[in-house]
């Protein structure tokens, strides 16, 4: 289980690779959630994955993403995870909003699920979905990290 950390104002993140890409991005003090068939990342991927995550922890986009090995994850969950991604920085979605957006319009529980088992948060940005009336509704970094990385993108909390 081969895993790089990445230190950041915010702590270290760890971060696993496979051979297809970036697999998991954990928050600093984390529990170690294990990955099957990691390998020590390419100086690229590293560089990458360490610009977009610093890039996101001071508001910014991204330039680009590493590549993301989502086979982790169902089917429905990848698509949920994909999603997320076309979130802009500084905007927030509702659980339900972005169930009609994949088409999917009595999802909305499945999509909390989704997100909730995103394996590369703040990068795949699932802390930019809320629920229907504007509130906060869990995060697996903790509300803590949701509220601090929608305050570092400049939403205004509350939401409702």
């Amino acid at each position: 289980m081969s895993a790089t950390f990445i230190d950041t104002p915010h702590g270290k993140f760890r971060a696993q690779f496979t051979k297809r890409g970036l697999a998991r991005l954990q928050f600093p003090k984390v529990k170690p959630e294990p990955v099957a068939d990691t390998i020590e990342p390419s100086k690229n991927w590293l560089s990458q994955t360490t610009d977009a995550l610093k890039n996101m922890l001071v508001g910014r986009a991204p330039n680009n993403l590493p590549p993301l090995d989502l086979s982790a994850g169902t089917t429905f969950q990848q698509q949920t995870w994909r999603s997320l991604l076309c979130i802009p920085a500084g905007r927030t979605c509702g659980y339900g909003e972005l169930a009609r957006a994949i088409h999917r319009p009595k999802a909305a529980r499945a999509i909390g699920s989704a997100c909730g088992s995103n394996p590369i948060p703040v990068l795949i940005p699932c802390h930019r979905v809320i629920g229907a009336n504007g509130s906060l509704i869990g995060f697996s970094g903790g509300m803590d990290w949701k509220m601090k990385l929608l305050e570092i993108e400049r939403v205004k909390l509350p939401l409702h």
